[in-house]
């Protein structure tokens, strides 16, 4: 049995399905016990990975879904029970404690999801720092361990829906960062290969990004062309940047995304070969990640009738 934390998230739910479409019994954790149906996805839409040795699997496990919250740990002891393997989010109040809960019951491989910004150690990033503060708990709990540090997500694109909702102009604070942004579905299946490795691959630390590094404006391209309309890109100065994040988020988050992409502390150009050495195939592209997920975009309007 293996338990997936943040079961209704980008990660999360691809691995659900990853899982479970291997024939491998999972366990969805949810605060409300609840995991919305999926859409099915268009007849031209390439396929999520579907398993960890992406084939085809002829029946499909199971699955449960189980009420349970990373905050409370005393909730977990009944979500837990029996669990093999468990997928783990980071950054929550008592990490020790959900990981004292996974210990508790047995849990033989707790592959925890980071970020690549751990890897420069500084707390004085907020972001940083609970990715370190969680994986520093993860080593300590006493359960064999893998952690997954990914780019940035594909999915971040979905950030820009109410612009778009409102027009054709994409207002963007970090126009000069440019990012090998990585699938969601890519995440996954990394997750789902290595909870169901031979020995796990207990200590590793593995950082993931997608094939090609974009620039804001290169994605936006790639989202103008699938959607027919003629969107632009409105580069934020580092002024309205900042003002924007103060007032979008909290600031001790605000201050982390500046300092990533506007004080350049962190480069996820770079594009790594640990996605193919993994699930020996080459991460989805960009352009693949706007084929699956076009028809969640407004597409362009047609005219009214005079």
């Amino acid at each position: 049995m293996y338990l997936v934390t943040g079961a209704t998230g980008n990660i999360g739910r691809e691995l659900v399905d990853a899982l479970a479409a291997a024939g491998q019994p999972v366990r969805a954790l949810t605060r409300r016990g609840e995991l919305p149906a999926r859409p099915a996805p268009s007849a031209s839409s390439p396929s999520p990975a579907s398993s960890p040795s992406e084939e085809s699997s002829t029946s499909r496990a199971p699955l449960e879904v189980v009420r349970g919250d990373l905050d409370r740990p005393e909730t977990l002891a009944g979500p837990l029970a029996g669990v093999r393997g468990m997928f783990l989010l980071p950054g929550y109040r008592d990490m020790p404690g959900v990981l004292a809960e996974a210990r508790r019951a047995g849990v033989e491989h707790v592959v925890l999801l980071s970020g690549s910004s751990a890897a420069s150690g500084d707390r004085s990033n907020a972001v940083t720092d609970y990715m370190v503060r969680s994986e520093e708990a993860v080593a300590a709990a006493g359960v064999p361990w893998t952690v997954v540090r990914p780019f940035a997500f594909m999915s971040n694109t979905l950030r820009w829906l109410p612009q778009l909702e409102a027009g054709d102009e994409v207002r963007e604070p970090f126009p000069d960062a440019p990012a090998a942004v990585i699938d969601p579905a890519d995440i996954a299946a990394v997750a789902a290969r290595v909870l169901t490795a031979p020995g796990g691959q207990a200590g590793a630390i593995h950082t993931v990004s997608g094939p090609q590094s974009l620039l804001p404006a290169e994605r936006l391209r790639l989202l103008a062309e699938r959607l027919g309309r003629p969107l632009r890109l409105v580069a934020l100065g580092p002024d309205e940047a900042r003002a924007e994040l103060d007032r979008t988020m909290p600031a001790q988050y605000a201050a982390a995304m500046a300092d990533f992409y506007l004080d350049g502390s962190l480069d996820e150009s770079p594009v790594l070969p640990t996605v193919e050495a993994l699930l020996g195939r080459p991460p989805r592209t960009y352009a693949q990640w706007l084929d699956t997920h076009a028809a969640e975009f407004p597409a362009a309007r047609l005219a009214s009738p005079v």
